[in-house]
């Protein structure tokens, strides 16, 4: 897969050598000649200067040929800017913008712009890990609205069946982590001993599930 990502910061440089160490044709681009050297001497892309909402900059870069297209520099307008360039000017078919203020997220995903919001993400990290101690929180989804819960089976659950711990609605098992191996459980199968839970659950059922699991409330 090529792929652009404009902005070179911690994200972007992050995310560059990620796709490039998996083998994608990876093009990075930056107004800030030094920020390239967050990548490394083992990168093996290539380095684009310039603005990344720039058209001769992005034609430089290979956009017209390009599979996907990441907004990941320290400004909103800026990343917003150049998605939209290349969604809509370029027609490139996966374009990812990341943004600091959650707040313009619904705004841009209703112009058909998929974003990401690292500070949405880790308030609502922040939150779990302190409002909900004893659950190790993984992927939330949404807003913060769903998320999905790893935990090992309690005691009193043990040799009882996925059915008794799905309330519909609010939380469902997911997997099961068993001798290393994970499966997809059905509504009878038993929960044993040392069993890996994952729970896809609402925000609003958190404390519901501490209680079904036998926890103390914080």
């Amino acid at each position: 897969m090529k792929v652009i990502v404009m902005g070179c910061g911690r994200i972007g440089s992050l995310v560059s050598m990620l796709l490039s160490d998996q083998g994608h044709d990876v093009t990075v681009i930056d107004h800030d000649n030094n920020a390239t050297g967050r990548l490394g001497p083992n990168f093996k892309g290539r380095l684009v200067s310039g603005l990344g909402f720039d058209r001769v900059v992005l034609t430089e870069a290979g956009i017209e040929n390009t599979d996907a297209f990441v907004a990941a520099s320290s400004s909103d307008n800026a990343n917003i800017v150049a998605a939209r360039i290349a969604r809509y000017i370029f027609h490139v078919p996966r374009v990812v913008a990341r943004l600091y203020d959650p707040r313009r997220a619904e705004i841009y995903q209703r112009l058909g712009l998929t974003t990401v919001s690292s500070t949405n993400w880790g308030a609502e990290r922040i939150f779990q890990a302190l409002t909900h101690t004893d659950l190790d929180v993984g992927t939330t989804f949404g807003r913060g609205e769903v998320s999905i819960v790893h935990v090992e089976t309690p005691p009193h659950l043990v040799r009882r069946n996925v059915m008794q711990l799905n309330v519909p609605g609010e939380l469902i098992v997911v997997a099961v982590t068993r001798n290393d191996q994970a499966f997809i459980p059905t509504s009878g199968t038993d929960f044993r001993e040392g069993d890996l839970i994952h729970l896809a659950v609402l925000s609003s059922a958190m404390n519901r599930l501490e209680e079904m699991l036998g926890m103390e409330r914080r």
